[in-house]
């Protein structure tokens, strides 16, 4: 199996909170996929997240939903182009109203540095250079 798209479905306890928190950080969104219980933020071209209201959010399963700022379920990692801008959508976060939850780590090679949003979902950011990977 290949797939061509990837669509992360995110709970959100305040929908027009959460698109202000992620407009702040640069993002934007698809308004074919946007009404008042669900948008579609745009992290790529090929990577969606899905923001649904948990009243909508729980339309697609029977399970509870988990409480972001208690338990971690998933961390959504994504790439930046250096680690300035690793620290710059951290930074953005943080003014947003979002929080840190880890220090900024460097190995070298790769560089992360963390985030959780208004939800309490965690958000990994990593800068690498795959070409000084060591290999043992």
């Amino acid at each position: 199996m290949k797939a061509s798209k990837i669509f992360v479905n995110l709970p959100v306890k305040d929908l027009q909170k959460s698109i202000d928190f992620f407009t702040a950080l640069g993002f934007a969104f698809n308004p074919d996929f946007t009404d008042d219980t669900a948008t579609c933020m745009i992290i790529s071209e090929n990577i969606f997240a899905m923001l649904l209201t948990e009243k909508r959010f729980s339309e697609f399963t029977d399970r509870p939903i988990a409480n972001g700022h208690e338990t971690t379920e998933v961390l959504i990692a994504i790439d930046q182009t250096s680690k300035e801008a690793v620290d710059q959508m951290v930074k953005k976060a943080v003014a947003a109203g979002g929080t840190t939850y880890s220090k900024p780590q460097d190995h070298g090679w790769m560089y992360q540095h963390a985030f959780a949003d208004l939800d309490g979902h965690q958000w990994e950011l990593a800068w690498m250079d795959e070409s000084q990977i060591p290999h043992e």
